[in-house]
């Protein structure tokens, strides 16, 4: 069965290959005017919301100031939300809160008047730098493989007192990060080199997968989202499943379904950057015991992409998997010019069309 994994990395023939294929379709406009629908599947906190964010950002001239501003109460939720998971886990653990003004943060942010406002302000933004600063806090994040917790949090924390400063608004990372699940059927259409394309993203969490068959007809191809980073953490809806093992058999899944026998089916191995930074000090082993690799972060997303592509019963269906990192926008920018050649090419082909 074929399979392709790809990394991100540019070079000559790909972008010639590029060239000549901008040129058909300029050439042969006329006879091509099929939309390229494209959907976004994956369990829930995959990034494909944030793929379709970086769509926008990419092709549709990013967001406008009044969108940027319209992010900021989730901003500052997924904050508040984030911080108030770790001083509740602290006493979970068993972790004692290392200095006593960390300690007086931590009571006020369980007080649920704390952020009545829906706003962090300068001074709870120096809260929050307090309490993440202890080395309480740290020792709980560290663990944060044994509860829930958005991948969101170190990044905000990290910026608090940006987020918290008066006249504050969202910058387009800032968007990116910020997470709300995704409820019922979101499109986003744009147009690349004159090509139409319609990406449709559904919600991943198990509740909202029953969903998925309203969006399975007239699909050019299939983006299937992967969270690489997500190998020793548990499904949040039962606290029990592996995230990596319940990713592979929701793929196996779509990838033989009928309805995309003769789709494109793409791989993206996600949070890339998060990935390289747990596989140093957390081995693949701890979810994956047959592992024998190095803790290299290529070689064992190597191994996690042919995990994926061995689910592939059909020996003519191709794979194309690439290494990414949504909310990295030059990542995302040429993966999916990738991306589109093998969708176009394919459409190309399905239309009577010769590249």
């Amino acid at each position: 069965m074929g399979n392709c994994l790809s990394g991100g990395i540019s070079n000559p023939e790909e972008e010639k290959k590029n060239k000549e294929l901008n040129k058909i379709l300029k050439d042969e406009g006329q006879k091509f005017k099929s939309e390229i629908r494209l959907l976004l599947l994956g369990a829930g906190e995959s990034g494909k919301s944030t793929i379709a964010k970086q769509m926008k950002i990419i092709h549709m001239n990013g967001f406008s100031k009044e969108e940027l501003e319209s992010y900021k109460p989730l901003v500052h939720q997924n904050l508040y939300a984030g911080v108030k998971t770790l001083v509740s886990e602290a006493e979970n653990l068993g972790v004692k809160i290392a200095t006593k003004k960390g300690r007086a943060v931590a009571k006020k942010v369980l007080d649920d008047d704390y952020f009545a406002s829906g706003e962090i302000n300068a001074e709870m933004a120096k809260d929050i730098a307090t309490l993440w600063a202890d080395g309480g806090i740290q020792t709980v994040y560290n663990r944060r493989s044994e509860f829930q917790l958005s991948d969101c949090v170190s990044y905000y924390c990290n910026e608090v007192e940006r987020l918290g400063a008066p006249g504050y608004i969202p910058t387009e990372q800032d968007v990116l990060r910020s997470r709300a699940k995704t409820t019922g059927i979101i499109e986003t259409e744009f147009e690349v080199d004159g090509t139409k394309f319609r990406m449709v993203d559904v919600g991943g969490q198990r509740s909202e997968r029953k969903k998925w068959m309203h969006v399975f007809q007239d699909v050019t191809a299939v983006i299937f989202c992967v969270a690489l980073s997500e190998y020793d953490l548990k499904l949040e809806e039962d606290n029990e499943t592996n995230r990596m093992s319940e990713s592979i058999n929701l793929f196996g899944q779509i990838c033989n379904s009928k309805w995309f026998a003769a789709t494109s089916m793409i791989l993206f191995l996600n949070k890339r950057d998060i990935f390289e930074e747990k596989i140093s000090t957390i081995p693949l082993t701890v979810a994956f015991p047959e592992y024998d690799g190095s803790d290299d972060a290529q070689a064992a997303a190597g191994w996690i992409a042919e995990r994926f592509q061995e689910q592939n019963k059909n020996r003519n269906k191709q794979i194309y998997a690439h290494v990414t990192c949504a909310t990295d926008t030059g990542n995302v920018r040429f993966v999916f010019n990738a991306v589109k050649d093998i969708i176009l090419n394919q459409a190309l082909a399905m239309s009577g069309l010769q590249v």
